[in-house]
């Protein structure tokens, strides 16, 4: 039985370098034949991803090979706080060279061996513009899209108004919510608001360009591999089915079993966390956690804090420490620890009822019973981490695609709105009487939406076991690779 080997190249982020690994997992246990090489980019911003790395390079299986790329000069560091898209896109642009004379050398190994094929490179979203290197090289190539089947629809979109309008999109006038008529968006059943767009769509310091250039290169691709299931995004995936498109294949929900290792994260907070949780009645705490860079400042934390004490609920706070000095009333603040944000005498009044920790082992608290709602960035693994686990979610995007993946899931009745279009970095303050709010809604054990979660718990489960849809579509996915080959 001959071999083929794909070769994978990530995005250095944290949920797209986890999302990849996983999926890749995915694919070599499916099918003996599979091979795997990962092109690791480094960008030194990423402590997550370093520790990762070296997880991976230690644990990884015998079918999987890790190649660190050379590391290149980064764009400065003021265009990621500017346009973080348009920061990913010049360092991807970098890495280009190095991209090919890694391929190259593979495929000269492999010339010598008549039992191993190349037989194309699966490329991150961000990675899309290195389609080039594998039509220059001779091999097919497939988008491996961590986010949604929405998303894409989104990418479709946005090259069709940019051939008309050729400009970043305006935000709306938060005065005149009426006069946002929202977007005829492919895969959305209804118009999509401006407020709830990812903030690269209205960004006017390069984002919007760099990202034009990513979506256009979708069409290139022999294929469109996303992290989601039929039976949660059943009419997106039903719109793109059209000819029109490069085939898609929904695989996922593509997670990790276990929290993933973290610099921060000691052994001895996380069995802290954990007995913690040991103790707590069943479905009776909310778990508050903002993704890998998502702080608030003092204002902000302090809401929250006083959101909580009045829910009368227990809960489990990820809370972290800004990575600059917040300016709060009085100036530049430098905070030593979290705990100083907090409202005077909170500590004390909550007592037992609640737990802050600065990083929480997400997928180990998402799956313990104790753990009844998640108040979420909506950042999409941490979404498919929930639904896995049948645990309902309240809505506070903060940044990239969030606010839409928030959109998405309030639309189809799977989370709690605290917040659709919500922006860090921006005055904006949740007030503690919507967190309050917002944290009742999720703990209501005879709630609609939870009933609904754990419905939808069941048929990702299923969608991944033999037969089921992803199962099927990755099946799909190999016989066609195979046959492109």
């Amino acid at each position: 039985m001959k071999k083929v080997e794909l070769i994978f190249v990530p995005t250095p982020g944290a949920g797209h370098l986890a999302s990849t690994v996983e999926f890749v997992k995915r694919l070599i246990h499916h099918d003996d034949r599979i091979l795997v090489t990962i092109l690791s980019i480094e960008w030194n911003s990423s402590g997550f991803a370093d520790a990762y790395s070296e997880w991976l390079a230690t644990s990884q299986p015998d079918r999987i090979q890790l190649i660190q790329l050379s590391p290149v000069d980064p764009p400065p560091l003021h265009l990621w706080t500017l346009a973080p898209e348009a920061f990913m896109y010049a360092l991807i642009q970098s890495y280009i060279p190095h991209v090919r004379n890694a391929v190259t050398n593979i495929l000269s190994m492999k010339s010598t061996s008549d039992s191993t094929r190349v037989a194309g490179l699966v490329l991150d979203l961000f990675c899309s513009p290195m389609v080039d290197v594998a039509t220059e090289l001779g091999l097919s190539s497939y988008i491996y899209l961590t986010s949604n089947a929405s998303f894409f629809g989104l990418v479709l979109y946005l090259q069709a108004l940019h051939r008309q309008n050729g400009s970043e999109f305006e935000y709306p006038n938060p005065e005149n919510p009426n006069k946002d008529l929202g977007h005829l968006i492919p895969g959305f059943a209804n118009p999509v608001p401006s407020r709830v767009l990812p903030s690269l769509m209205f960004n006017k310091h390069g984002s919007y360009t760099a990202f034009v250039k990513i979506a256009e290169r979708f069409k290139d691709a022999e294929g469109i591999v996303i992290n989601t299931f039929e039976e949660l995004e059943t009419y997106a995936l039903s719109c793109f089915v059209n000819g029109q498109n490069p085939p898609i294949y929904p695989v996922g929900p593509v997670i990790h079993p276990d929290s993933l290792p973290h610099p921060e994260l000691e052994q001895l907070q996380r069995d802290r966390i954990m007995k913690w949780l040991d103790n707590q009645p069943e479905s009776s705490v909310v778990f508050l956690c903002f993704g890998s860079h998502g702080c608030h400042g003092p204002p902000q934390v302090k809401e929250i804090a006083l959101g909580l004490e009045q829910s009368g609920q227990r809960f489990l706070w990820s809370l972290r420490m800004p990575e600059t000095p917040l300016n709060d009333a009085a100036g530049a603040v430098h905070y030593k620890n979290p705990e100083e944000m907090l409202p005077e005498g909170f500590l004390e009044r909550i007592q037992e009822r609640g737990m802050i920790c600065r990083w929480a082992p997400q997928v180990d608290v998402l799956g313990h019973k104790a753990v009844g709602g998640f108040v979420s960035h909506c950042g999409w693994n941490s979404i498919l981490e929930s639904l896995w686990h049948g645990v309902p979610i309240v809505t506070w995007p903060i940044y990239a695609e969030q606010q839409l993946n928030a959109y998405i899931m309030k639309e189809v009745g799977l989370a709690v709105e605290l917040r659709l279009d919500y922006r860090g970095g921006t005055s904006d303050i949740v007030k503690a009487e919507e967190i309050e709010e917002g944290v009742r809604q999720v703990m209501d054990a005879g709630s609609e939406v939870r009933k609904k979660v754990k419905e939808m718990a069941e048929m990702a489960r299923k969608a991944v076991m033999n037969g089921g849809s992803s199962f099927n579509s990755i099946g799909r996915f190999i016989e066609d690779m195979i046959a492109n080959t």
